[in-house]
């Protein structure tokens, strides 16, 4: 019996220790134990190559425009979803989002109906994002990540499928590899591509979307539903089949900064500004390519990115001020004494 109340007391003991580490861990998470309620410019990445990519650019790009000020610039990664990220920016461990999706905010946080024109889309999560959030939604990087379908190149020659509607008449013999939540996916899942494109897929499998690349490279499929920016499609050579009925909602890809940080520090506007329409789905492609497929850095793949664009120090950017969609956005955030034009 002592023996026995002895380990009882040795396991309370280990116990209340474990839960005092994991409460000071909680604390100390790294990149969210820095709130920025003082000075400081904290931008979340995410857990995908390509958010942190993106992530570390915006960063970089700080440092450099704003290297000769005592501004403190902090970099998180690893937030695994969206949410995640827009809950680091709303509860002020965060200041700037990488990278958001329009397609994905705009039915997710803000449970709005799927809109297939790019336009719209932008414009309803530029206003939301104000409105709901108090933040700033900015122009397109100038790519964005969809579900796409892809072949390999000598399919696409030999058979002339370039575009979603060529798959019709090889329907009953191609097979076909798609993401398993695609399948019951609402909206742009299998029902609406049915509806839409008029034909069904008689020889379709379900995998994980991440092994669809190696599927149709290595021959065991004939088509893949994979994402239009992932470095395997540049590094195995596969065709992305244009979306002619537009199915797939417009995911294009911009960073968000909060009201706050840029009433703070208004030179971000300007320097987020220099990365619109500065990459394409081609050159994202590559960046996620080199990182993914070469094993280099997101740090290293950015830096090498913006050196060789030279910070884009030469572009010229039009003040959202003076954009017809943002003027009410940012009223609130211009300098004291200046209307929304800006006098």
């Amino acid at each position: 019996m002592r023996r026995e109340k002895r380990y009882r007391k040795i396991g309370r003991i280990i116990g209340l220790l474990l839960l005092v580490i994991v409460t000071l861990l909680g604390c100390s998470l790294p990149g969210l134990g820095k709130s920025v309620a003082g000075n400081g410019i904290v931008i979340a990445g995410g857990n995908t190559t390509e958010r942190q990519i993106l992530a570390e650019i915006v960063s970089q790009m700080c440092d450099h425009y704003l290297s000769d000020t005592d501004t403190d610039i902090t970099l998180i990664n690893n937030l695994g979803s969206t949410l995640l990220i827009l809950q680091a920016l709303k509860g002020k461990d965060a200041n700037i989002s990488g990278a958001m999706y329009t397609g994905t905010s705009l039915t997710g946080e803000l449970g709005l109906e799927p809109a297939t024109d790019p336009d719209k889309a932008m414009e309803e999560v530029v206003k939301g994002y104000s409105s709901e959030y108090n933040m700033v939604w900015f122009p397109s990087y100038g790519f964005e990540n969809t579900y796409a379908f892809m072949v390999t190149r000598q399919l696409a020659d030999e058979k002339g499928i370039h575009k979603i509607s060529d798959l019709k008449p090889y329907a009953d013999t191609l097979k076909v590899g798609v993401d398993t939540a695609w399948i019951e996916r609402k909206g742009d899942g299998y029902e609406g591509f049915k509806d839409l494109y008029g034909f069904t897929l008689d020889k379709m499998s379900s995998m994980e979307i991440g092994l669809v690349y190696d599927a149709v490279r290595a021959g065991k499929m004939d088509v893949v539903l994979g994402y239009s920016t992932d470095g395997r499609i540049d590094a195995y050579d596969l065709v992305v089949l244009e979306d002619d009925l537009h199915l797939f909602p417009p995911y294009d890809a911009s960073p968000v900064a909060t009201k706050e940080l840029l009433r703070k520090y208004p030179e971000v506007e300007t320097i987020l500004l220099k990365l619109e329409g500065a990459i394409d789905s081609e050159k994202m492609q590559k960046l996620n390519r080199i990182s993914d497929e070469e094993q280099i850095e997101p740090r290293i793949v950015a830096g090498q990115f913006l050196e060789e664009n030279h910070y884009f120090e030469e572009k010229d950017t039009i003040p959202l001020a003076e954009r017809e969609l943002y003027k009410d956005v940012v009223r609130d955030i211009l300098p004291p004494g200046k209307d929304k034009e800006g006098k």
